[in-house]
């Protein structure tokens, strides 16, 4: 949910066109905390034996799809309950900006359920059924987000949610098609992407703080207060790095996952527009910046397991 913000009287965000309307629509910013866990997952299954290449793509698509479907969910109920405008930042902005009707977005994302389902059940068939439970569990949350009788957007849940289901979980499973277990190590290796997947969901709550506030959410950034919640994100972003430095230094990862100091870039940047912004659409790129954190972050970790795999 984002507040109305005006420029005079011209909307501060533009209405989409073409193509670009349907892929707002999947709020593309966010795909990539789908996408990362996935290689990650994947990369630390290396070491256990051969990639299996047909479920790792499944795999990837069905989290995609769900993340798209997810953010769909978004767009449908925060438009049905008043929440956003033409105005508001950080939506797709299809149904109040595009003209595409609210039922359309919810097909569309059932629909993109209904694929991660089929892409589910063939990864079942070639792992284990067990899956199925955990798959249904993730879809629900996707769902329940901010759909049914309390969101949990509308809780100071989030964040956890978020990072446990769309981060750690995902890795474990694609580790889990790949070897038939979950280990240790992969449980640790997953902690730095859960707590930068729950970080972009904090993100996005410090962006919307003073709408969500007046519309009653109990976010943890409505809790906090904007100043303490952005020292959140500071100590998870520290956290995440000094949990990698933690894992070299007692053999756990390999030399070679310091790479993902090479992110840190985006993290700074992350907190000194947060506190230089006081709007949503001044604090909006701290919150891409947030996102890329997670994406640059997870692919050098999981280029640095890689390299250690093969060269150490």
């Amino acid at each position: 949910m984002q507040p109305n913000i005006q420029q005079g009287s011209k909307p501060v965000v533009e209405a989409n066109k073409g193509f670009q309307v349907w892929w707002q629509l999947t709020r593309p910013h966010t795909l990539t905390a789908a996408f990362v866990p996935v290689v990650l997952g994947t990369a630390l299954a290396l070491k256990e034996g051969d990639i299996h290449f047909g479920l790792f793509i499944a795999m990837l698509i069905a989290s995609l799809l769900i993340q798209a479907a997810t953010n769909m969910f978004n767009e449908y109920y925060d438009f049905k309950r008043g929440l956003d405008n033409e105005n508001s930042v950080g939506i797709g902005g299809t149904i109040v900006r595009d003209g595409i009707k609210p039922k359309r977005v919810m097909q569309i994302a059932l629909g993109c359920y209904g694929i991660a389902l089929l892409l589910g059940v063939y990864i079942c068939m070639n792992s284990s059924w067990y899956l199925a439970l955990v798959g249904l569990i993730c879809m629900a949350v996707g769902y329940l987000y901010t759909g049914g009788p309390l969101p949990i957007s509308y809780t100071p849940f989030g964040e956890l949610f978020s990072g446990l289901f769309m981060g750690m979980f995902i890795i474990l499973i694609a580790f889990f098609i790949q070897t038939g277990m979950v280990t240790t190590g992969s449980i640790m290796f997953s902690i730095p992407i859960f707590i930068l997947v729950s970080a972009i969901n904090l993100s996005n709550n410090i962006r919307d703080l003073d709408g969500d506030k007046d519309n009653g959410r109990k976010t943890v950034a409505v809790l906090l207060g904007k100043q303490k919640a952005v020292t959140l994100l500071a100590v998870m972003f520290i956290f995440s790095y000094l949990w990698v430095l933690g894992l070299i230094i007692s053999g756990t990862a390999p030399i070679w996952t310091a790479l993902v100091i090479l992110s840190t870039v985006k993290p700074i940047k992350a907190i000194q527009v947060f506190k230089k912004g006081s709007v949503p659409i001044q604090m909006a790129p701290a919150m891409k910046a947030t996102a890329q954190t997670n994406t640059i972050f997870g692919l050098l970790f999981a280029v640095g397991i890689f390299v250690g795999h093969y060269f150490s």
